[in-house]
């Protein structure tokens, strides 16, 4: 599994793990993220349990197990978290999992003995050693109960599924977005059917364009760096979402 750093000044780092070559054909890629700030560390969409041991390899890698003390997920589906009970049993015993509040029952069924601290609708804000974090609402893209990940001092937007690009196999070259009008491509259709609320993309869209963000990363796909993190928002901000009620007038 790849590994890139995406930021790191001092102690504070943030690095992606993904691209990996040995995962069955039949799974989505996915994007696992980690920060980390001396000796802490915060896991962001830990990913599958079939990508674990493949995640657990790279990770140990660069952080030891020990420093997660912050596990964070954004919504419930199963590319984000079924791994929550194999990461329970390496990580310190106290790690605090930050869980959407509508879905800590429906989590809950990938491990009942995870303890869960719920994350209220509006968000909330996260210490990983000297960097605070904030969680912020993402409601509706795609999940009912959704959240990103904002840090202001890396400037750095983790956005979960917003920003995923569906890339065909071996076409990934680089981590980062180097030519953004070919890449559409790749997130059109998924963004289309995948993000359910026009309004919710509004509000997300005015709330993300008061951030300073150098970095716009999605767990799907590559990332959006410089100049392509506004043209990412503003092609999201114009998009026509939401298709499948469509197929209610067919049925």
């Amino acid at each position: 599994m790849q590994c890139t750093t995406l930021y790191s000044r001092e102690n504070h780092r943030w690095m992606t793990f993904g691209q990996d070559p040995d995962k069955p054909g039949n799974v989505i890629d996915t994007n696992q993220l980690v920060v980390a700030d001396g000796d802490t560390a915060m896991l962001l969409d830990p990913g599958g349990a079939e990508i674990f041991p493949q995640m657990i390899a790279g990770l140990t890698r660069k952080v030891q197990v020990d420093h997660v003390r912050h596990i964070f997920v954004s919504h419930q589906d199963p590319d984000v978290c079924s791994s929550l009970p194999l990461w329970r049993k390496v990580c310190p015993s106290d790690v605090k999992v930050y869980v959407p509040s509508i879905w800590t029952g429906f989590v809950a069924h990938f491990d009942p003995n995870t303890r869960v601290t719920a994350i209220p609708d509006q968000g909330m804000e996260v210490s990983v050693g000297r960097v605070r974090l904030r969680i912020l609402p993402a409601h509706y893209l795609h999940s009912s109960g959704n959240f990103h990940v904002y840090d202001p001092a890396a400037r750095v937007l983790f956005t979960g599924d917003v920003g995923g690009a569906l890339m065909p196999s071996g076409g990934r070259g680089d981590v980062f977005v180097n030519r953004f009008d070919h890449h559409v491509q790749y997130m059109e259709t998924f963004h289309r059917r995948w993000m359910g609320s026009p309004a919710a993309r509004d509000a997300w869209v005015a709330m993300v364009s008061r951030l300073d963000i150098d970095i716009l990363a999605p767990q799907h796909g590559l990332m959006f760096k410089g100049d392509d993190v506004k043209r990412f928002i503003q092609w999201f901000g114009s998009l026509d979402i939401g298709t499948g009620v469509s197929a209610f007038a067919q049925a």
